[in-house]
């Protein structure tokens, strides 16, 4: 697809290089600087303008627009010559113009301009294509690091799903033989969960409320297991409610909650998830807890304290890089406090 925005920088550096031709020419003592400039704006501009329409004519992909083989070659002299050709009869209607008094021995010779011309004119050419040939090869290397980055995030969240079946699983079966009627509850809502999540593990992302759904399902299972000793909160403003997200961006954190902060406890405790912005430009997500809080030792978690933890920070490096933010910590009333910081324009 063709953009003007390569062409208008091509004219801006050409307009540049004109000024320093005719300020070198009138240094040489080759006639007056108003009249040099306008041979040079007349020959570099039509020159120019003639090399960059053959090529973007000529071009054979969008991704390198420079065509190969014998027209690759004949691009810069035809534009050279169209430049000459045109330019040089524009010059000198300017003069005639402008400066009718002088003379034709006056004029700048023709054979010092077309020296400039030629020099400057190849010189530029093959400047514009290695800049070009760098940018495609650096959206090359870029579209690979998406790729990379896409693959990566796949086999993060392929890790990230059969963890929580599985433990949800493990919870399960030790219903089933305490409490039959609500361990079919449970299956019933962990079929409602795994159908919502097979769709959103198709894609990436999904709305933000998307994802408060999915962790509505994963604690109603979990309400059922433990009880009156779990309460939860979920606060999503509406506003925010279609943003995009990564998929099970937070159910790792609910889980963490639960495993390693109420569970323990004997009279168990609250989570609350919340959104809303930080700012014009970053949303914020949170999980809160009144649990035991973390670790003691933070260099020795317990037992799959880390695992969800390292996948989020992985999948936020992935998808963000250095603009999104995740941090831990112990909130001052007891428990955690886990928030994650996203770009509202992110880049996949």
């Amino acid at each position: 697809m063709f953009a003007p925005a390569p062409l208008f920088r091509h004219a801006g550096i050409t307009v540049a290089a004109c000024l320093l031709i005719a300020t070198a020419l009138t240094a040489l003592g080759q006639g007056l600087w108003d009249v040099n400039l306008a041979y040079s704006l007349a020959i570099g501009l039509i020159s120019w303008l003639s090399i960059d329409l053959l090529r973007l004519r000529w071009r054979e992909s969008d991704d390198i627009p420079w065509p190969r083989g014998m027209r690759g070659m004949a691009v810069v002299p035809l534009g050279i010559a169209a430049g000459l050709i045109l330019g040089n009869p524009l010059g000198s209607f300017y003069v005639q113009q402008l400066h009718p008094e002088l003379p034709a021995a006056a004029r700048p010779s023709l054979w010092l301009p077309l020296a400039i011309t030629m020099a400057t004119s190849i010189a530029m050419s093959w400047g514009f294509y290695v800049v070009g040939k760098s940018r495609n090869l650096q959206m090359q290397a870029e579209q690979a690091q998406r790729q990379a980055a896409e693959a990566r995030l796949s086999l993060l969240q392929a890790q990230l799903e059969p963890h929580m079946l599985f433990n949800t699983l493990a919870n399960l079966r030790v219903l089933i033989t305490t409490d039959a009627p609500r361990a079919e509850q449970m299956l019933d809502h962990l079929i409602a969960y795994l159908r919502a999540t097979l769709a959103g593990s198709r894609h990436g992302t999904h709305s933000l409320a998307s994802e408060f759904a999915l962790l509505a399902d994963y604690l109603a299972l979990m309400q059922i297991r433990m009880g009156d000793r779990l309460s939860y909160g979920l606060h999503l403003p509406a506003e925010l409610a279609e943003l995009p997200v990564p998929t099970l961006l937070l159910q790792p954190l609910v889980e963490n909650s639960i495993r390693h902060g109420l569970e323990p406890q004997l009279a168990g405790g609250h989570i609350a998830v919340q959104a809303g912005m930080l700012d014009d430009r970053h949303l914020l997500l949170s999980v809160h807890d009144n649990g035991l809080g973390l670790p003691a030792l933070p260099g020795q978690p317990p037992s799959g304290f880390g695992f969800g933890l390292q996948q989020i920070r992985e999948r936020l490096a992935s998808r963000y890089g250095s603009a999104a933010r995740f941090d831990l910590t112990a909130d001052s009333a007891g428990g955690t406090r886990a928030c994650i910081v996203l770009p509202l324009k992110s880049q996949p």
